[in-house]
């Protein structure tokens, strides 16, 4: 089936859209967050839902747009496919937020500062995504790639079920141990500072250190939710839209959730149930329903195993002793 958003006809799109997320990054450092400071739980709930808010009208925009171009059951189609997608990235992205934690209090990195080093982590995130959302779509196109990635969805989201919990140990990370060798690092902080000059030379500070295992990080996730999302819609616009958008409000989600991530114990295996269902997706289910498997039910699907979990977490809480570690307190600075 041909794609309604080829790449050569709606470069336009892909370069107007880039720069409305250029804009929107712009304010966010350069007028709202332009001071360093502690983000409290009622911004980060604010920012959360402007990013939703900003995301949804998108997305009404972009039926509207598919509805009178190419009919309204097509609109309809790419309305849900960007929901769904969105919701899917948005639920993969909870579990960022718990190595996030982790690297920050693995580097003594205080509240304030956090903000700074996600931001630019982001901005990361999103040029990794679009290539590698540009590289899926290519191997889309091909029926044995799409039956590899559903396959390694399914490893994937099995391993998440019995896998340990994680650790975070950046020192024994070869890329770390290199950039170390090719850059000294200060022990200690030096405000809100990636790089400073010290005796002639050029040094870096926990925040860089702490930046690129983020940065790692988010690669290795985007190697899972890419090709998650390319398993509800085929269109690369619909994909790489839903994606940039569940990047933008990672940060706001972030502060908002970082004092409970160890609440949500059990989202773990409602992440991997939705992994494991894209890639039957991909795999199986869409050969049983001539192609498509609809995406009304992904949406059920995947919106009742991200709730179910969350809701289990709350009824069935973590033993004591179970918690992860919090980030350090400003005075560490």
């Amino acid at each position: 089936m041909p794609l309604l958003f080829p790449f050569a006809e709606y470069w336009w799109f892909y370069a107007a859209f880039t720069g409305f997320v250029l804009l929107l990054l712009v304010l966010d450092l350069g007028v709202f967050h332009r001071q360093a400071h502690v983000v409290s739980f009622r911004e980060s709930l604010a920012w959360s839902v402007v990013w939703v808010a900003t995301a949804l009208a998108f997305n009404y925009g972009f039926y509207l747009y598919a509805a009178g171009t190419f009919g309204a059951e097509a609109g309809r189609q790419i309305g849900l496919e960007f929901l769904t997608g969105y919701i899917v990235e948005k639920s993969l992205a909870v579990d960022n937020i718990f190595v996030f934690v982790l690297v920050f209090a693995y580097f003594s990195i205080p509240t304030r500062y956090q903000h700074r080093v996600l931001f630019y982590g982001i901005i990361g995130a999103l040029v990794f995504r679009a290539i590698f959302i540009a590289i899926g779509s290519a191997l889309m196109q091909y029926h044995a790639i799409v039956l590899l990635f559903g396959a390694f969805l399914l490893l994937t989201g099995l391993n998440m079920l019995w896998a340990p919990e994680r650790k975070i140990e950046p020192d024994k990370n070869p890329l770390v141990r290199l950039f170390r060798r090719v850059l000294p690092v200060t022990p200690h902080l030096h405000g809100q500072r990636f790089l400073l000059k010290l005796e002639g030379r050029w040094h870096a500070t926990p925040l860089l250190v702490a930046l690129l295992v983020l940065e790692m990080s988010d690669i290795i996730f985007a190697i899972d939710s890419v090709p998650a999302i390319f398993a509800i819609s085929r269109e690369p616009l619909v994909v790489f839209t839903s994606n940039v958008f569940a990047i933008l409000g990672l940060r706001a989600m972030y502060f908002m959730l970082a004092g409970a991530v160890e609440r949500f114990h059990l989202l773990k295996f409602g992440l991997a149930l939705i992994l494991i269902f894209v890639g039957l997706k991909m795999v199986w289910l869409n050969n049983l329903f001539d192609g498509k498997f609809p995406i009304t039910w992904s949406l059920g699907i995947i919106g009742a195993l991200l709730f179910g979990s969350i809701v289990a977490s709350w009824a069935w809480p973590a033993r004591p002793g179970r918690r992860v570690a919090a980030s350090t307190e400003d005075e560490a600075a």
